[in-house]
């Protein structure tokens, strides 16, 4: 037995170690280390809750080829990263973006409500271009607009659009007080608009977007690197700046699904899923007392530490948990202690043989290795096909409550190894291992 003493020591000190980091990591709501944030002060323990339990927007995009070839990784690639900077410039907190299958897209927006808002942001276009009155005009038939054109640096005449711009933002007219949107050329497109500003000096010069009219101020001296766009509301000049600043999207998009989440709904399930996990871990723990006794309180501590650590990497990876997510959560706990229960059964067989209690204990751990590994490979193994198909036919419900499972499953593994072992050690040499009886059901 004394072989045990030095390693079992650093062995349960490394145990307590990561049970109180666990616990600290859960029970602060959010947590710092430079850079690097986590966690959310809106959310129960802190935790990346989904749509269906915190409520938003949810939105289904797919890709249409563009003409004359097939779509490319490339192409959704580019969609998500440009989707990516709209969301995120318009302050959504913690979106999910990501692909579904070969051609779509899926947006999750938490929080926000306006469907209507949230579709014009993702995927309008946002083609900005300049243009001047025709010099044919008839007033009488109303303004007829053409391209304001000038020299690029090779010479070539072109029409001025937002693909020479560099930034955008939000900004107020000094003067009126209204928002209006500030614009800034690259060089080129800054001598362009310097050639254009200079013909047109006196005249309108029309700032259209997507093929509409949104002011046409009037020139009124030689602008060059920067300019402005009036005429917007609020709520325009901000989605208009972050539109321009995210440039056109790569390839058409259109909208397959969308879905609002209402978050009185969620918070009723999220409460209800919590009262089921805590009845669900009560009588497993219940059922592990009653049928091994004194192991049985050892495998139900564990399971707590178990329940603990699982929390602690959802919130630090993080994982967004949704119901299903909860679900497979719930569903890991009673696979965690299943492992214990071979050990024990095993344990059991070994003292009915006459071994003393260590070296059943020891006995019922080896013997029980292979069908724990076995079957959790099994599992694991399931949670990555799930979590595959999951992500070609583009169910994030599926893929959700695979990760989930995976998760758990390969820290049961941990618990129910290592930490239930050395737990059990330690118990064997305190007095308790002298009443047998403690030990036998």
């Amino acid at each position: 037995m004394k072989i045990f003493r030095r390693p079992l020591t650093w062995s349960f000190i490394f145990v307590l170690v990561i049970a109180s980091l666990a616990a600290y990591l859960v029970a602060a709501k959010t947590f710092h280390v430079g850079n690097w944030d986590r966690g959310d002060t809106d959310t129960f323990l802190g935790l990346r809750l989904g749509l269906d339990l915190k409520g938003g927007t949810h939105l289904v995009y797919q890709a249409q080829p563009p003409e004359g070839r097939q779509l490319t990784d490339q192409d959704i690639a580019g969609v998500i990263e440009s989707i990516q900077r709209r969301v995120n410039g318009f302050g959504v907190t913690e979106p999910i973006i990501q692909r579904l299958g070969t051609d779509r897209v899926l947006v999750q927006l938490p929080g926000v409500k306006d469907v209507e808002a949230a579709k014009s942001l993702i995927g309008k276009q946002a083609v900005l271009d300049f243009r001047q009155l025709d010099p044919a005009t008839n007033p009488n038939n109303g303004a007829s607009w053409i391209p304001a054109t000038a020299r690029d640096d090779q010479g070539e005449t072109v029409h001025l659009n937002g693909s020479y711009l560099t930034k955008a933002t939000l900004g107020t007219n000094q003067s009126t007080g209204l928002p209006v949107v500030l614009f800034e050329f690259n060089g080129e497109g800054g001598r362009m608009f310097g050639q254009i500003t200079t013909r047109l000096r006196g005249q309108p010069l029309g700032i259209f977007l997507d093929g509409q009219l949104i002011s046409s101020p009037t020139v009124q001296a030689v602008i060059t690197n920067q300019g402005e766009i009036t005429g917007v509301t609020a709520t325009q000049a901000q989605q208009l700046s972050i539109q321009l600043n995210a440039g056109a999207l790569p390839v058409p998009i259109t909208i397959v699904q969308e879905q609002t989440v209402d978050a009185t709904l969620g918070k009723d399930s999220l409460d209800k899923s919590i009262i089921a996990g805590a009845v669900g871990l009560s009588l497993v723990l219940l059922f592990m007392i009653m049928n091994y006794k004194l192991p049985g309180v050892i495998a139900g501590a564990s399971l707590v530490i178990y329940a603990v650590i699982a929390l602690a990497v959802f919130k630090t990876v993080p994982v967004t948990l949704t119901l299903a997510g909860i679900a497979a959560f719930i569903l890991s706990i009673g696979m965690a202690i299943d492992a214990n229960i071979l050990i024990f059964e095993r344990t059991k067989e070994e003292i009915r043989t006459g071994k003393p209690i260590l070296l059943a204990m020891e006995a019922g751990f080896d013997r029980a290795w292979p069908s724990i590994r076995d079957s959790n490979f099994a599992t694991i193994l399931i949670s990555a096909i799930l979590f595959w198909f999951g992500q070609r036919l583009g169910e994030s419900v599926i893929t959700g409550f695979a990760l989930t499972l995976f998760i758990g499953v390969i820290i049961s593994m941990l618990t129910a190894i290592f930490i239930t072992r050395t737990f059990l050690r330690v118990l064997l040499y305190s007095r308790l291992a002298r009443n047998t009886a403690l030990f036998r059901a």
